[in-house]
């Protein structure tokens, strides 16, 4: 059974139709205790990172998403959900879930600083279909979906962890976009998987392979 974590800050519809359509069988609760139970947690997320801190506080999930991690059970984040998951925000200067060290700062910094030239076709958000190179191996997840496939992009902010071996793939976007990294039980993922198509599912069976009907 795969968890979903509604915390009034989720792209949860989505969710729910790709796992329907994976005939996935999940969870969906605004209550932490409902989930203890489920052999992986999704952790979507869309919107401003101060509201979703601020909402996982309210609700206690905050508290449960690191115990979750530190009992090493499977956990993936996507989008705003991916990027909470590390030390600190730009977004709203908040201090997020701190369970992969790193932090989120906004693509029109890290063009300034790479001497990009975003005069012409670069502009924030990332919005629409970007494809993936593969680093550091790639992940479990990417089984059967073959590099440079295109996947689904919507964000202003980028996530920049301390630890560039943890980035298992990546985008381009004036600077190479980390757009999945992952450490140990912990996967996330920029992209959305659940808006992706063929590819998303696919990595959307691979993350929930033992709970498949």
């Amino acid at each position: 059974m795969t968890g979903i974590v509604d915390y009034n800050a989720g792209n949860i519809t989505s969710v729910e139709r790709a796992l329907n359509s994976i005939k996935a069988p999940f969870l969906l609760s605004k209550n932490p205790s409902d989930l203890q139970n489920c052999d992986q947690i999704i952790f979507p997320g869309v919107g401003d990172a101060a509201y979703a801190m601020d909402q996982l506080k309210k609700t206690g999930f905050d508290l449960f998403l690191k115990e979750w991690a530190e009992a090493g059970k499977p956990l993936a984040g996507i989008c705003l959900g991916s990027q909470i998951i590390f030390d600190y925000s730009e977004e709203g200067n908040v201090p997020c879930l701190g369970l992969i060290p790193g932090k989120i700062r906004h693509f029109k910094d890290l063009w300034k600083e790479a001497s990009v030239n975003t005069d012409c076709s670069l502009k924030a958000p990332h919005m629409g279909w970007n494809d993936l190179s593969y680093t550091n191996g790639g992940s479990r997840l990417f089984n059967s979906v073959p590099e440079h496939s295109d996947f689904y992009f919507v964000h202003s902010y980028v996530i920049c962890p301390e630890d560039s071996t943890v980035i298992k793939a990546t985008a381009d976007y004036g600077i190479k976009v980390p757009s999945c990294i992952e450490k140990g039980n912990i996967t996330v993922f920029q992209f959305h998987p659940e808006k992706s198509g063929e590819k998303g599912l696919q990595i959307l069976k691979n993350f929930t392979r033992g709970s498949l009907c």
